[in-house]
């Protein structure tokens, strides 16, 4: 199966798991983070608390709640800091426990936001590529529908142009 594009809110896509671009406390931010909290209802956040928070570049695992999904998993990215400092390799981290997170509980689909590219200010064309890459290696063992969920048109047009060999859908 081929990476799949789609532009929009995440928390709208059905599927058997949902990544939210979490940070360490796991307790709701801004951005994606805050949209998933809102969506899935307080239970998420009373299931969160029990967690322990999650270290950068790992992945905790939590049930859907109110969202169109069985599980969220819960990807904590790194702040760029120029790249100097192992962003590369715990972003890649993220994308890959995530996926096997997925796969251990029988999940046929998933969907990622683009983790670290807003607020932890990840150049939005290398986290796409890191994204492409690391999915696209998940794929080439595993059949999952993977969806790359990007928010706005921009985004999305230039992951098109990034991931010329992934499925195109529009919102």
């Amino acid at each position: 199966m081929p990476l799949i594009l789609r532009e929009g809110d995440i928390t709208t896509i059905p599927c058997d798991a949902m990544v939210n671009a979490a940070n360490t406390s796991l307790l709701g931010g801004g951005g994606v983070d805050g949209c998933i909290h809102r969506a899935a209802g307080p239970g998420l956040l009373e299931e969160c608390r029990t967690l322990g928070g999650c270290e950068t570049g790992s992945a905790k695992v939590t049930a859907g709640y109110n969202l169109p999904c069985q599980y969220v998993i819960h990807a904590v990215g790194p702040v760029w800091l120029g790249g100097i400092r192992g962003e590369r390799r715990q972003l890649e981290s993220c994308y890959r426990t995530a996926l096997a997170l997925a796969a251990e509980r029988g999940c046929r689909s998933i969907a990622f936001p683009l983790i670290s590219a807003g607020v932890y200010g990840y150049p939005r064309d290398r986290a796409i590529r890191v994204a492409g890459d690391i999915i696209g290696q998940f794929l080439e063992t595993h059949e999952m529908d993977v969806y790359l969920v990007l928010y706005t048109e921009s985004a999305y047009r230039q992951a098109c142009r990034l991931l010329p060999g992934a499925v195109r859908r529009g919102g």
